[in-house]
């Protein structure tokens, strides 16, 4: 079973980081490349104001690398400044493949329920958040059934890897044109990325569902990398089947954003977070 020794409460509750793997005795699927992978690096309010919730983190980098200082850490430290426990998931990503990346980012949902207790925030608030690539991941979590492949079997893989909400950030919302982002569908699907019978089936925005929980959605109109019409065809799924969502386009700002220069969403985010507590 994972876990994180007990001397390391201390340290969390300090307002330090922690880093744990998602699997101690070893991820499933796991070769040569990216050692050390997958991983999760956990921040807990270092103060004792704390709504409950948790957030894990998924940094972009288009399924080819991790974003992970200002999509990632950055993020964590910012989001656990407000009361919300946050851990950064550094997933696998190319050479590996579907369904490697969705797999991990379950196991962290699954991992911080079981930490709930331990760590003082509630099992059934514990949400999922990402940009980009790691939006498009977010969005599968927030859609998509569990991946069984390669499960452990240990009391963590009993626990629901649903999220109890989601923030898809400029994310890749759709790997099926006419908005594709051909990038991180090849290095998501690799030699399968032009099988379309997958590509539609790891599509989020054609699996949503009345089940598919509330999300916030952030995007700028200057975002050349990702367009905004990702989350704007996301939201209207979202509001096809009744499901809680807000979206923000703002006019300014690349792709990659983050939060340079105190962007506006960040506020916005916290807001949400604290009226959904």
């Amino acid at each position: 079973m994972s876990s994180a020794p007990s001397n390391h409460l201390d340290t969390l509750k300090s307002g330090l980081p922690l880093t744990i793997p998602l699997w101690e005795d070893g991820a499933p699927f796991a070769g040569d490349d990216l050692p050390g992978l997958p991983r999760l690096t956990v921040y807990l309010p270092a103060h004792d104001y704390k709504t409950g919730q948790a957030m894990v983190i998924c940094p972009g980098g288009g399924y080819a690398m991790h974003a992970v200082a200002h999509e990632g850490h950055r993020i964590a430290r910012y989001v656990s400044s407000h009361g919300i426990a946050a851990a950064v998931l550094e997933y696998r990503y190319a050479p590996y493949r579907h369904p490697v990346p969705l797999l991990d980012a379950q196991r962290a949902i699954r991992l911080m329920r079981h930490h709930a207790a331990e760590w003082e925030f509630d099992p059934a608030q514990v949400g999922i958040l990402g940009f980009s690539a790691g939006g498009h991941l977010t969005a599968c979590a927030a859609t998509l059934p569990p991946i069984t492949e390669g499960l452990a079997g240990d009391a963590i893989d009993a626990l629901s890897c649903r999220p109890d909400f989601a923030v898809p950030i400029y994310p890749v919302a759709s790997i099926f044109e006419p908005y594709a982002h051909l990038g991180s569908r090849r290095n998501l699907l690799g030699e399968k990325a032009n099988d379309m019978e997958l590509v539609a089936a790891l599509s989020p925005e054609r699996h949503v569902s009345e089940s598919t929980p509330p999300c916030l959605l952030i995007h700028t109109s200057e975002d050349q990398g990702v367009v905004p019409e990702h989350s704007i065809i996301f939201y209207q799924r979202l509001r096809q089947h009744n499901v809680p969502a807000e979206l923000h386009i703002y006019e300014k700002g690349p792709h990659g954003i983050g939060l340079a220069q105190n962007h506006p969403w960040g506020p916005v985010l916290i807001s949400w977070l604290k009226n959904r507590a």
